[in-house]
C-alpha cells in the first residue's frame, strides 16, 4: 500500500504539493532573513557613513574668466593656425 497514492490522484493534489512546496520555500527564505539579520556584526556600521569627497577642479566657465574675448579683425586668422 503506498501512503502517497491519495495525493497524487487528481489535479487537486498537483496544487497541495505545489503550495506545500512553496510554503517550505518561503519559511526557509523567511528563517534565513531573520538569521542573517540577528547573527550581523553589529561593528560593521562605519561602511554606511557618508564620506566627504574632494571635488575635481572643473575647467572655467566664460563667465568666471571674464568672457567672450573680444572680436577679431576680418583680416586676422585665429590663434594658433
Amino acid at each position: 500500500m503506498n501512503p502517497f497514492e491519495t495525493l497524487t490522484a487528481g489535479t487537486d493534489a498537483d496544487w497541495l504539493i505545489f503550495s506545500a512546496i512553496l510554503l517550505v520555500v518561503t519559511l526557509l527564505v523567511f528563517s534565513a532573513v531573520i538569521l542573517l539579520k540577528v547573527l550581523r556584526k553589529p561593528g560593521n556600521k562605519s561602511h554606511y557613513k557618508h564620506r566627504k569627497h574632494r571635488r575635481r577642479p572643473t575647467n572655467p566657465t566664460l563667465a568666471e574668466t571674464g568672457g567672450l574675448p573680444p572680436i577679431r579683425p576680418s583680416g586676422q586668422p585665429p590663434r594658433g593656425v
